[in-house]
Parts: structure tokens; C-alpha cells; sequence
């Protein structure tokens, strides 16, 4: 059987709850409170849902460089992906928040960084599905038995030095997915120094998908990218390295295979100034 990527439909999704080889991982998660997407998960979720929490599952700890959200410990996140139910190769995975996308396309862009390519994302999120008023559930789902063997696809990924190596190159386009506001310096919230790599352009990761979080048509998410569609390079990075990942998810749509994220993203830039 075939398998919807890089989305899926809520009403694909619920035709399909009880297909065993499905695991559904709900990404809910708050930059400001990172509690509440545990929190609302617990308080009803997409039946036989798992929750993975964007700093204790999808991250690693903070460290003087690397940014706020670095890439968690390949054996670790291996180990977690396996005992939720997860096969490499097999188990065909949906990943859904109420973001627009920002936290379930960490988890996308993870797991096909680990070689794991059965995966999507929930077009809609979880408030697609509850306006088409598809079940929820209280009920947590016990351990499964998979088994994740990484086969790291390391080219999808790159450091500051990386760049650096790299900026004078004409083939190169680095893609800033922040705010208008926090690209041009103008209103920095969170990082110490405000701006962005030099020869950086900017392509607002919210530009994307809907207020609701429906991704727009394919014809829109070329059309969006038909200025870089012939750069041979093209690295990714937000603040974090986390809503960079909707913008790659987009290029993936748009037909576009040369995305790169910086996983380190601004915040690791700017640790060196």
C-alpha cells in the first residue's frame, strides 16, 4: 500500500486509524510554555496518538553554541522512535500540531534526516480535525515494539562553518523563515542580537499555509519559491532550526530537493558575536 507524502488529509487519516502499521505523533507544543501541548494532550488527543515534546523528544540540551534547539542525540531519538511503535522503512508516520505546521515539520524533516521516509505531516492540524469533527480521545497509548536503525542523510544538514565555507558562492541562497521584522533587525524577541546572515533572503515560514493551517495548493507553494527554483544550494534556518523545517517542508512540495537546514539557525549565528 501507498502512503500520502509529504500530507495527509484529516479525512485520509481517520479512514485509516486502524491500520496497524500507522503511528500518529502529536506535536503540540508552546516556545512560551512549553508544558501546554503536553497539557492539551492529555486533555484529548487524535486516537492512538503518541506526544513527543519538542525540547525532551525532538531536541538535545542547550550547549554555549548550537542554538536553542539543537538536534537531539541520534541513538536516543532512534531509541524513543522505537519504542512508540516506529520501524525504519515500515511504519508509516503522521505528525500533527495546531502550529501551522511548526512543530510536526521538525518532526518530518527528523525523521527523513534518520533515513525514514513514510511520513507526513496533517494538513489542518489538530484543529482541521476537530472541525471536521473527527474523534479525540484521553486514551494513552502503551509502549510498542519497533525498531529505528538511524542511516543519517547528513547532507540535509549544515553548521556555521558550512556556511561561512560557502556564502561567497554564486550557486548558494540562504533562506531566512523568520518575520519580516526579525529579519531586518527591526524587532528582535528572543536572541541577543538582531538581523540576519548577510545574503540572507526572506521567506516568512507562516507564508505557507493558512490562519487555520491548511497548506496552500501546489501551484501556490511554486509559485512562492519560483525565484530560487534554479539555485543549486539553498539552506534553510529560522531561530532555532524548528519553524525553518515548514519552509522545507513547502520547497518539498514545491518539487524543490536542494533544501538544507541550518540546524543551529540564528541563534547559534549570533552565539559567536
Amino acid at each position: 500500500m501507498s502512503y500520502p507524502t509529504p500530507l495527509v488529509s484529516c479525512s485520509w487519516l481517520a479512514q485509516h486509524l486502524d491500520d496497524p502499521n500507522l503511528v500518529i505523533v502529536d506535536c503540540r507544543f508552546s516556545l512560551s510554555e512549553p508544558e501546554l501541548g503536553h497539557r492539551q494532550y492529555a486533555e484529548g488527543h487524535i486516537p492512538g496518538a503518541v506526544y513527543l515534546d519538542l525540547n525532551r523528544d525532538l531536541s538535545s540540551p542547550v550547549q554555549v553554541h548550537g542554538g536553542r534547539h539543537p538536534l537531539p542525540d541520534t541513538h536516543q531519538i532512534a531509541d524513543k522512535l522505537s519504542s512508540i511503535g516506529i520501524t525504519s522503512g515500515r511504519t508509516y508516520v503522521v505528525a500533527y500540531d495546531d502550529s501551522r505546521f511548526a512543530f510536526a515539520s521538525r518532526m518530518w524533516w527528523l525523521l527523513r534526516y534518520l533515513g525514514h521516509h513514510p511520513v507526513a505531516v496533517l494538513d489542518g492540524g489538530f484543529q482541521g480535525w476537530k472541525d471536521a469533527r473527527h474523534p479525540t480521545s484521553l486514551v494513552i497509548p502503551t509502549s510498542q515494539d519497533g525498531h529505528v536503525v538511524p542511516m543519517v542523510r547528513s547532507p540535509m544538514v549544515v553548521n556555521r562553518d558550512d556556511i561561512l565555507s560557502r556564502e561567497a558562492s554564486p550557486e548558494l541562497c540562504i533562506v531566512d523563515s523568520r518575520s519580516g521584522e526579525r529579519y531586518r533587525g527591526e524587532y528582535e524577541p528572543i536572541d541577543p542580537v538582531a538581523g540576519h546572515i548577510p545574503g540572507a533572503v526572506n521567506f516568512f515560514w507562516k507564508e505557507v499555509t493558512t490562519e487555520q493551517g491548511v497548506a496552500y495548493s501546489l501551484n501556490q507553494q511554486r509559485s512562492r519559491w519560483q525565484s530560487l527554483k534554479d539555485a543549486q544550494e539553498i539552506i534553510v534556518y529560522c531561530g532555532s532550526g524548528v519553524t525553518a523545517c515548514v519552509n522545507l517542508l513547502s520547497l518539498e512540495l514545491a518539487g524543490i530537493t536542494t533544501g538544507k537546514l541550518y540546524a543551529g539557525s540564528w541563534s547559534d549565528w549570533c552565539s559567536y558575536q
